[in-house]
């Protein structure tokens, strides 16, 4: 993808818009009302002030025709959000590498609603790291270890690092005992996440996630378990543990999915990203990062210790 020709602005990418395959004679602006009708007011202000640029970085104008398959930049006004109640903390900071520890409930990037409420936006603007890019991603509802870089010229080490899965990762979960499962085992199946569709789920066919799971803790009705991914897939350790009989603590999406309100934050889902450990690619250097988080266990689960 080409670079922007407009720089962020509060922490905040500009967005790219396409226009039609085919030239209609249409103008870019009216391109856009048709295709965001709900913002027709503002674009016409954009387009005003001159704060919407083709791909050369210059303002189109009223008149200006939408060229086909062209892109034009702009920056959306970003929603109102309140801000999520949990810190986001600095494990450690180099020349390349930025990694927190996310609380539950706040997104890694900008998605949807949650804008404001991402750990990209939120670091860019706290640290003034305008190149700051994560290396990888946790679900919203997941907390725990997050990596980003810090600079453009060490992204693509560490996100093909992440991608090439040649990291060990550790994480922490809060479910249901189950008596009748020996532990430690390990969960293979195929998982597959539709487009459009909430959860994921498991089909028959050739295995495509596997996952080994411990059980460290047993105090009260609830255990506390070591989940080890060899893989990654959308929802692997609430799909695996689920699958077991042993849904997590917390979990609005399995076995059966459940709204929850955008501001409740009463029963986060007790998924806990623990460890990341991993060569470093451009130092060769082993590197192991480690959450200072506890899972808070359900309200008939008495208190235990991070083991």
């Amino acid at each position: 993808m080409p670079a922007a020709p407009l720089p962020l602005r509060d922490g905040l990418d500009p967005t790219r818009v396409r226009m039609p395959d085919v030239a209609t004679g249409a103008t870019v602006l009216e391109y856009l009302c048709a295709r965001f009708p709900q913002d027709s007011a503002r674009l016409i202000e954009k387009v005003t002030d001159g704060e919407i640029v083709d791909a050369a970085g210059v303002p189109v104008d009223a008149t200006t025709v939408a060229s086909a398959r062209a892109d034009i930049y702009l920056y959306r006004d970003p929603p109102v959000e309140p801000t999520v109640p949990f810190s986001l903390d600095v494990l450690h900071r180099d020349e390349n590498l930025l990694v927190v520890d996310k609380p539950h409930f706040l997104a890694t990037t900008p998605r949807g609603a949650y804008v404001a409420r991402s750990a990209l936006v939120l670091l860019r603007r706290r640290c003034d790291l305008p190149e700051l890019s994560p290396a990888h991603r946790l679900d919203r509802l997941t907390a725990g270890v997050l990596v980003f870089t810090v600079r453009q010229q060490a992204r693509r080490p560490y996100q093909e690092l992440f991608a090439q899965r040649a990291i060990t990762k550790q994480y922490d979960a809060i479910a249901p005992l189950a008596p009748d499962l020996l532990f430690p085992l390990t969960v293979r199946s195929r998982i597959i996440k539709e487009r459009g569709v909430l959860q994921a789920r498991e089909v028959p066919g050739e295995p495509n996630a596997e996952t080994r799971v411990e059980l460290v803790d047993t105090p009260g009705a609830h255990g506390l378990y070591r989940l080890q991914p060899r893989t990654g897939k959308t929802h692997q350790l609430r799909v695996h543990l689920c699958s077991l009989g042993i849904p997590i603590v917390g979990d609005n999406f399995y076995p059966t999915f459940r709204d929850v309100a955008d501001d409740d934050y009463s029963d986060p889902l007790r998924l806990l990203a623990r460890s990341i450990e991993f060569v470093d690619p451009l130092s060769g250097l082993v590197r192991r990062f480690e959450s200072n988080r506890t899972l808070e266990p359900p309200a008939d689960h008495a208190p235990h210790s991070r083991p």
